[in-house]
C-alpha cells in the first residue's frame, strides 16, 4: 500500500491549487484521510481531514479557503486551495488510515509530500 501526492507548485497570492493523493495497492478499507503541512522551520500541522462518511474538519487558518473531498471509488483525497496566502507555503503531506487486504487492523500511511509555494 502506498500514497502518492500530486499537484503542488508555485502560485501567486490569491491564486488556487488542487492537490490530489491516491492510495494504491491491496486495500480493504480506508477510514480517515488527512492533509498536513510543514512550513520551513515549523512543526507539521493538520490542515484538513475527512472521514469515510464525508465529515470534514479544518484548521482555523484555512477555513473558508480550503476544501477537502474524497472519491472512495478511486481511493483518492483532494485538497482544493483557494485564495492562497504566502503563509500557506509548505510541503503538504497526505495521510490515511488503511486496512490492507488480509491484514487485521488499521495502519497509518503517509505520502511523500508535495511542495506548495505561494509568492507575494
Amino acid at each position: 500500500v502506498q500514497l502518492q501526492a500530486f499537484g503542488g507548485g508555485l502560485v501567486q497570492a490569491g491564486g488556487s491549487l488542487r492537490l490530489s493523493c491516491a492510495a494504491s495497492g491491496s486495500i480493504s478499507i480506508i477510514t480517515d484521510m488527512v492533509w498536513h503541512r510543514q512550513a520551513p522551520g515549523k512543526s507539521r500541522e493538520l490542515v484538513a481531514a475527512i472521514t469515510s462518511g464525508g465529515s470534514t474538519n479544518y484548521a482555523d487558518s484555512v477555513k473558508g479557503r480550503f476544501t477537502i473531498s474524497r472519491d472512495n471509488a478511486k481511493n483518492t483525497v483532494y485538497l482544493q486551495m483557494n485564495r492562497l496566502k504566502p503563509e500557506d507555503t509548505a510541503v503538504y503531506y497526505c495521510n490515511a488510515e488503511i486496512a490492507p487486504f488480509g491484514v487485521a487492523g488499521l495502519y497509518d500511511y503517509w505520502g511523500q509530500g508535495t511542495l506548495v509555494t505561494v509568492s507575494s
